[in-house]
């Protein structure tokens, strides 16, 4: 039973089914497992548990937002 692990912000279900679709096709094409072998997990985390280069992306957005 493979297992993927995708961490990331907060999805609408339509992009987390099209995700879960997309990890399974090619992971099985690439592996020759079949589709029905594999367990994806998705875990979603607000930007305020997220940093990049040492800064919160929360914060981040909040300095692009202001920019525009």
């Amino acid at each position: 039973m493979p297992v993927i692990t995708m961490e990331g912000p907060f999805l609408p279900n339509d992009k987390k089914e099209a995700l879960v679709k997309g990890f399974t096709k090619i992971a099985s094409e690439i592996t020759n497992i079949p589709q029905e072998a594999f367990v994806i997990f998705i875990k979603e985390n607000p930007y305020e548990n997220m940093a990049q280069g040492g800064m919160l992306i929360s914060e981040k957005l909040k300095i692009q937002k202001e920019k525009q």
